[in-house]
């Protein structure tokens, strides 16, 4: 059986119905691409025992490809007139709807919401599958990774130029990039270009799977740490690390003389001349354990 939700037609009736005009604050554009959505599925390799976790459904156009694969589906949409007519759209499926602000509500109470009761000893496992609006790619991300429990497998639709940002390797490094390879080995699975949508959006978009790691990229004491250093070299990212990271580590509030600083690089044998996007994740974390 075909998508019934892969229409513009379908979509535009659905808009006006509601009288929801799609916003790029809210980053409303509704996929109409079968190829775009069969990639994502193909991605999530789901199965009938999978549980999947769908953030900003929508219209239902991924929902509806989800319930058809995976054993069991929950959503999380923040608008009540999308609820309200997903509510009625699959009133005969086993679908769970949470009505929330996705960034306000932990992995965790997303599954005791939807009936099941995870622990530290049995967490639930499950995977998210989303075609994330833009605007939140990075904070949406951030929850579910550093969130407990986090999911096992990612399967998200992002701007072309976030899923390049967030699979770069050394010399195109940034703070999201480290933020995400921490946690899981992420690759681009597709591109989508930007006529799969209504309405259509100013770039392309990726179909970024993410696995997650076994243990952290790396071992460090404090997550949170690490990331202050990394952050502070960041900064000011057209200078040497011999300059930024102290300048850095001073606007986030932390006194370091450049000697200091200096002394940390030579321990973790990182250049003192090089850039922030070249030091990779391995590396920031030899940092952080000389200065700390």
């Amino acid at each position: 059986m075909d998508n019934p939700y892969l229409s513009t037609q379908r979509v535009r009736a659905a808009l006006r119905s509601l009288e929801l005009r799609p916003t790029r604050g809210m980053g409303q554009n509704f996929l109409i691409d079968p190829l775009a959505l069969d990639a994502i599925v193909r991605a999530a390799e789901l199965s009938a025992t999978d549980l999947a976790i769908e953030v900003g459904p929508g219209l239902g156009v991924l929902t509806w490809e989800l319930l058809q694969r995976a054993g069991q589906v929950v959503s999380v949409e923040l608008d009540k007139r999308l609820v309200a007519r997903l509510s009625e759209e699959f009133a005969d499926s086993s679908l769970k709807i949470i009505q929330s602000d996705v960034l306000r509500i932990s992995p965790a109470e997303i599954l005791t919401e939807a009936g099941f009761q995870p622990s530290a000893l049995s967490p639930q496992p499950y995977k998210l599958v989303a075609n994330l609006p833009y605007a939140i790619t990075a904070p949406v991300l951030r929850h579910f990774l550093e969130g407990v429990p986090p999911p096992e497998l990612s399967v998200v639709l992002v701007q072309w130029e976030v899923a390049e940002r967030i699979c770069a390797t050394q010399g195109d490094l940034s703070v999201l990039a480290h933020s995400v390879q921490l946690y899981v080995a992420p690759e681009i699975v597709a591109r989508v270009p930007a006529s799969s949508f209504h309405p259509v959006p100013a770039v392309d978009s990726a179909v970024l799977r993410m696995r997650r790691r076994p243990a952290l990229a790396v071992d460090v004491e404090s997550v949170a740490g690490l990331f202050r250093i990394i952050k502070a070299g960041f900064l000011q990212p057209r200078k040497q690390l011999g300059n930024a990271l102290p300048g850095g580590l001073a606007a986030l509030g932390t006194v370091l003389s450049r000697d200091v600083a200096l002394a940390a690089l030579a321990a973790a044998d990182v250049n003192p001349m090089r850039r922030a996007e070249t030091v990779t994740l391995a590396e920031w974390a030899m940092i952080y354990r000389a200065l700390t």
